[in-house]
């Protein structure tokens, strides 16, 4: 082809988007500047309550993150939505129950407990010591986090595993199934009625000034997750186990060929994910004051909720979508967006979830796939 016959080529035009989908973009814009003002008004008019309130979502969302990523990492990679991982958490919440008022480490529908010769009870926690209560809380975490993590592989082995090369919708509904189960094993454990769980953490504020107050029982519930999240992404991101978690997400073949125990690794990732439902679990207990056998219905489908927002599979925003999760709640709580109250609460966090995918269908860190082009 000579050159005048490119230099006559027309240059290729830039098509522009849709009216359609300009007019759903210039919503968007709207929507979020209208929520951003809205909160900078009440940030402005009440500094004091606004920076309390923020200082909540943040905990709560915490909570919400550490059950997220167990759902992020399980779907990274396996693509399977755990159900049964929001059951698994309320099971760890039992587990805390039943070691601060009875202080003993329980199995689920087995009569025999070991005894960790740390009961407080209801009466006894204003008696005990600060030295008692950080073991109670360090036991609480330890057993809660093996137990959740047994259970998970165990889930993974005898459900999943045999049904990993069947059509997707052979394990989803294991999945569901699995949940059921451990709904009804909570319920026959501990019955219907909320079980409430004495408050062993410090009294008193980390933070009292200007009208601001910030709890040490709200602190800790930060000081035991974000060491708990940091250790999470250095597995993953720096250990030879979470190198082959990485290479079996993106291929499994490819990963069995390069010699990684595709199993094995598998495995390691529910065992991961449980442990983080117990920890949140515990945290959950501990800092709320009660539980009950529906708990992981709940909390679990807020936490999921969180990873889509994030960005399913991505661990970063599993964190992310859980801490804004948290923040929305608190401020809708608190009357900050559009004043609507507290019964409201679930309708505003799923209505801006819709709003979000409708504009960002991968989440908000979530990556674009050839299959969602």
């Amino acid at each position: 082809m000579s050159t005048a016959d490119t230099a006559a080529r027309p240059l290729p035009t830039r098509r522009l988007p849709p009216a359609s989908q300009l007019l759903l973009w210039f919503f968007g814009v709207v929507l979020v500047v209208g929520v951003a003002g809205w909160l900078i008004k009440e940030a402005i008019e009440s500094p004091s309550r606004f920076i309390e309130v923020t200082l909540i979502g943040f905990t709560n969302g915490s909570i919400y993150a550490l059950v997220a990523l167990g759902y992020t990492l399980v779907y990274g990679i396996i693509e399977l939505i755990n159900f049964a991982h929001g059951d698994n958490f309320m099971l760890g919440s039992f587990q805390t129950h039943s070691i601060v008022t009875e202080g003993a480490f329980q199995l689920p529908l087995y009569p025999t407990t070991l005894v960790l010769g740390i009961p407080l009870g209801t009466t006894a926690v204003a008696a005990s010591s600060g030295l008692q209560r950080g073991y109670t809380i360090a036991m609480v975490l330890f057993w809660s986090m093996l137990m959740c993590m047994t259970i998970n592989v165990l889930i993974e082995r005898i459900g999943y595993k045999p049904l990993r090369n069947q059509p997707r919708l052979a394990p989803l509904i294991t999945a569901i199934g699995f949940s059921f189960l451990l709904q009804n094993i909570g319920l026959i454990w501990k019955n219907a009625s909320p079980q409430p769980v004495p408050d062993i953490f410090p009294k008193g504020t980390v933070v009292a000034t200007h009208g601001v107050t910030y709890e040490w029982g709200a602190f800790i519930v930060i000081v035991i997750t974000i060491p708990l999240l940091l250790v999470l992404t250095w597995l993953v991101r720096s250990t030879k186990a979470g190198k082959a978690m990485r290479a079996t997400a993106q291929d499994q073949d490819a990963a069995a060929m390069m010699g990684i125990n595709v199993d094995r690794t598998i495995s390691f990732t529910f065992a991961l994910g449980g442990a983080l439902a117990g920890a949140a679990g515990a945290i959950y207990a501990l800092s709320i004051g009660n539980t009950k056998f529906d708990l992981g219905f709940r909390l679990g489908l807020f936490a999921f909720t969180a990873a889509v927002l994030g960005g399913i599979g991505n661990l970063n925003g599993a964190v992310l979508g859980g801490v804004v999760l948290g923040l929305i709640a608190a401020y809708n709580d608190a009357d900050f967006l559009f004043n609507f109250g507290a019964r409201w609460t679930n309708t505003v966090i799923f209505s801006i979830l819709i709003l979000i995918l409708v504009f960002r269908p991968s989440g908000l860190l979530g990556e674009q796939t050839p299959e969602g082009q």
